[in-house]
């Protein structure tokens, strides 16, 4: 965990985490997260309704179909979602980074698989307690209802990349949306050199990007060669120029998330 006010959250796998030291207005997410325009007797309720919950890299979080008892945002981390179709093919349908919304209020039932592509905390509201904050909160509910409409966005653009892009203008993007949401969390814009870390394994990117793993590694080396990216160690990369990046991407747009 890589601020001091994480290191305060201790967890075994998927348990509860203890959470007396972490306040939300402290919290490295809150001006992106749901709770972004919280403040006063608000921030309080939410201290008392929250509880964090930490995953390990490959460990499910929750089963499509499974009841939810909690709504949650990333602190840390990335989740992968994924959708199993009736002949048993698993297809990704998108990423959780910080700040993203899991779950649904309303919504008793997980609509997609959750699973921690990387190391993960959430911070978790039960879900009662925090359907009727909704309901008194109106600007919780408009906040939800941004991101609904952000992911929503989201989703049809990542349509277009899937299905007019070429295999080197998805990887690009990708690694955009990855720079863009770093630089964001820091209150910063992209720009110029960056040392990423990728959340997912080349296998992970070939099924969230639709193409082969063969396909992926064949588009690092050309990026690499180009000049356009360096590898550092197993995920590690180091955009050398976004602006760069971003034309080798095909436009200048996320590739479908918000930044």
């Amino acid at each position: 965990m890589r601020t001091s006010t994480l290191t305060q959250i201790k967890s075994g796998p998927s348990g509860p985490v203890a959470h007396d030291q972490v306040r939300c207005s402290d919290c490295p997410i809150r001006y992106r997260a749901v709770c972004a325009q919280c403040e006063g007797d608000e921030l309080a309720h939410l201290e008392q309704i929250k509880f964090y919950r930490s995953f390990e890299a490959g460990q499910p979080i929750v089963w499509e179909g499974d009841r939810m008892d909690f709504v949650a945002s990333v602190v840390t981390g990335v989740a992968a979602l994924t959708h199993v179709l009736e002949d048993g093919r698993t297809q990704m349908v998108g990423l959780l980074l910080p700040s993203d919304f899991l779950g649904r209020p309303g919504r008793a039932l997980a609509a997609y698989n959750a699973t921690a592509a990387t190391d993960v905390v959430l911070c978790c509201f039960r879900r009662a307690p925090f359907d009727k904050m909704m309901q008194a909160t109106p600007h919780l509910a408009h906040r939800l209802l941004e991101m609904t409409l952000d992911e929503l966005d989201a989703a049809r653009e990542w349509m277009l990349l899937l299905g007019r892009k070429t295999a080197r203008e998805r990887l690009a993007s990708f690694i955009a949306i990855i720079a863009r949401r770093q630089a964001a969390l820091s209150k910063s814009r992209p720009a110029g050199r960056m040392e990423l870390e990728l959340p997912l394994s080349r296998e992970a990117m070939s099924d969230y990007l639709g193409l082969t793993i063969e396909t992926v590694s064949r588009q690092i080396t050309a990026l690499r060669r180009d000049g356009v990216i360096e590898v550092a160690g197993k995920r590690g990369v180091i955009v050398t120029d976004y602006a760069r990046l971003v034309e080798q991407s095909g436009d200048d747009s996320d590739g479908g998330l918000p930044s």
